[in-house]
């Protein structure tokens, strides 16, 4: 049972991380600028099929960093010559432009790349054991994601909480007129946090793509969960995001690796449901088959009882 608890929250940790590298840039963009980017999973996606490209010719390492970097400046010239056009136009044209753009990348990611999975593995240099727990062999890469996400982390909150870019970005977004009055390019501002938005998912799409997979699916797979974790942490709050990705990670790995239905609860108190019953499904289905849907469950519940999210600010 010690075992399954410690790999649960190891491997439900590992997966929070990667939902937050994931979620953190569709976090920053939406809380600096208001516009909730539907093609942002598709940038993590280019990400991973970037990296993996590139690393054929340069090796692991310099594709970890060159790979959001052009991943970004996409992003930038996405922002400058296509959403700023409909943003005039209010939040619904801005929907509709980044839903469509999530279909263009996908076939064209199909079109360059092909329908099968990519053979993107973990690099040499981080391909061994670093340590055993229960006799079990805990790999250094998955260490490796883990450090990458804190740094992440960190590195977003002091660029925000900590800087003068960071400020201007924040003002930029509550009082523009003021912050051009200053001096300062406004729809540069919003370009180029856009660009480092969009970087970010690239580089959870660098490592991502390892650790889960580099398909053309993989933006569908996980664009909607980024969703639910935005929502949950609080739209715009980085520190929101990362709870609930480590929330959502933890929940998810423990309802796989833990058989446990309503009948094993309703077994303790001796009472059964009958096989017969209109409610014999849902008391004995096993946890697996109920984790995909315990995200939006809790999107559902956190949209109910708190609409602002864990740490999202309330609306004057």
């Amino acid at each position: 049972m010690l075992e399954t608890i410690t790999f649960s929250l190891l491997n439900g940790l590992l997966y929070g991380m990667l939902l937050f590298m994931l979620s953190s840039g569709l976090t920053l963009i939406f809380g600096m600028m208001g516009v909730l980017n539907f093609a942002h999973a598709s940038f993590y996606m280019l990400g991973a099929y970037f990296a993996y490209t590139m690393g054929l010719y340069t090796g692991f390492w310099v594709a970890l960093f060159l790979a959001p970097v052009i991943v970004g400046l996409l992003g930038a010239v996405v922002e400058r010559y296509g959403l700023r056009q409909v943003h005039q136009h209010g939040h619904v044209p801005e929907l509709l432009f980044t839903f469509g753009l999530a279909y263009v990348i996908e076939e064209l990611v199909r079109l360059f790349w092909g329908n099968v999975p990519m053979n993107y593995r973990v690099p040499e240099a981080l391909d061994f054991p670093l340590f055993s727990l229960f006799g079990t062999n805990y790999p250094a890469f998955r260490v490796f994601v883990l450090v990458v996400a804190i740094a992440m982390f960190v590195g977003l909150y002091l660029l925000l909480k900590r800087t003068r870019a960071g400020l201007i970005i924040q003002a930029s977004l509550s009082r523009p007129d003021m912050v051009s009055a200053l001096g300062h390019n406004v729809p540069q501002v919003f370009m180029w946090v856009f660009a480092f938005g969009t970087g970010l998912a690239a580089l959870g799409g660098v490592v991502g793509g390892i650790q889960l997979v580099t398909e053309p699916g993989m933006a569908f797979m996980m664009g909607p969960i980024v969703f639910v974790v935005v929502v949950v942490g609080g739209l715009g709050s980085i520190q929101g995001a990362l709870i609930a990705s480590i929330l959502i990670g933890v929940l998810q790995t423990f309802a796989l690796s833990v058989d446990w239905s309503l009948a094993n609860v309703g077994i303790l108190f001796g009472y059964a449901v009958p096989p017969d019953s209109i409610f014999a499904t849902l008391w004995y289905m096993d946890s697996t088959r109920i984790a995909p849907i315990l995200p939006y469950l809790l999107l559902v519940l956190m949209l109910i009882f708190r609409p602002r999210g864990l740490m999202g600010k309330r609306e004057s």
